[in-house]
């Protein structure tokens, strides 16, 4: 049975029939990434920013015959933000290849249709059944990322701290848990600004305005993600010079996430992404006690960060590819295959 699902209003039991799929596809897609915590999942699942919406469906197997309700197998979620539908679909490795995956990838693309939107997204995990699934279903690779790890058991922590302190004399480093204070959130706005990628359409998008900069650090608490934040100031002019970001989620406090890591143009070649990455994780191992492992994600392209991060002792790990398909075309190829 497939329904559409509100994770708001959802009952305890299918957030965690829920959680155990989730974990089961990670045992056997990701069998290196850590399992996911309960803690703040239904927020996870629920949160959203401003001006965008999350529609989500599961699948469920049928009542037990002591009245429990059937175990998950499978959910969907759409997000929509800007002018696309951003796709997320969980199979429990059980039920694969019997359509379910197809039927609800369908329901999403006609929701999206409907509203709409002309066309969806989905990151999709190299070297997993997903490459095939989409790739059948007429999405293209758009983007290749890779994933690198860092292993923090086997970091060199006084050749780290030396790290920290390489950094051109004029600058100092400060250091934010919880994300920037108020009266920073402009001028960490205009660093993000100046060094905005020229493809603006990745399914990640950072925030380069305040306002918008407020509401994602104010959604990432209420989804039970801590944001951590290091900057490099230039002293002469109190510029936010540099600046990085790693938010650690409730769900998986074992591994944290990077997300932007900026140096502003006027002020490269001081060793400021380097200085600011390593305090970032001396910081990280004392305000986080269970934290083992981050992971980044960076453009193949983007030789110089994956640079810095292999002398961090970052480890190349996946490719994550950004996919994408015309919504109306999708929709006519699900609904004239067979079943």
């Amino acid at each position: 049975m497939v329904r559409e699902w509100d994770p708001r209003t959802a009952s305890s039991a299918e957030i965690a029939s829920l959680l155990v799929t989730l974990n089961a596809v990670l045992a056997a897609d990701l069998p290196q990434d850590p399992p996911w915590r309960e803690t703040s999942l239904r927020e996870y699942l629920a949160e959203v920013m401003p001006g965008e919406r999350r529609i989500s469906w599961i699948a469920q197997a049928e009542p037990t015959g002591s009245g429990d309700p059937g175990a998950v197998l499978g959910q969907v979620h759409v997000l929509l933000l800007g002018d696309i539908g951003v796709l997320e679909v969980l199979v429990h490795p059980s039920a694969r290849r019997s359509g379910l995956g197809r039927d609800l990838v369908l329901r999403a693309a006609r929701r999206v249709y409907q509203e709409g939107f002309q066309s969806i997204g989905v990151e999709v995990v190299g070297d997993t059944p997903s490459v095939g699934f989409y790739e059948s279903l007429g999405f293209t690779r758009e983007y290749v990322e890779t994933r690198s790890v860092l292993d923090l058991t086997a970091v060199d922590w006084a050749e780290l701290a030396q790290m920290a302190t390489g950094i051109g004399a004029g600058y100092h480093l400060e250091f934010f848990p919880g994300g920037p204070p108020d009266d920073l959130i402009e001028a960490y706005a205009r660093a993000k600004a100046e060094v905005r990628d020229v493809d603006d359409g990745e399914l990640r998008p950072s925030s380069y305005d305040p306002e918008r900069l407020r509401d994602s650090l104010d959604t990432l608490h209420r989804r039970g993600m801590k944001p951590y934040i290091v900057l490099a100031r230039h002293e002469q002019s109190g510029e936010v010079a540099g600046l990085t970001e790693v938010v650690v989620p409730a769900q998986h406090p074992t591994r944290a996430d990077q997300y932007d890591t900026i140096v502003a143009q006027g002020h490269r070649g001081y060793g400021i992404d380097r200085a600011i990455k390593s305090r970032m994780l001396l910081e990280l191992r004392s305000a986080e006690p269970e934290l083992i492992e981050v992971q980044t994600w960076n453009a193949q392209a983007n030789e110089a960060m994956l640079k810095v991060n292999a002398e961090l002792g970052y480890r190349p790990d996946r490719d994550w590819c950004e996919y994408s398909v015309d919504v109306a075309e999708l929709v006519h190829r699900l609904d004239s295959s067979p079943r």
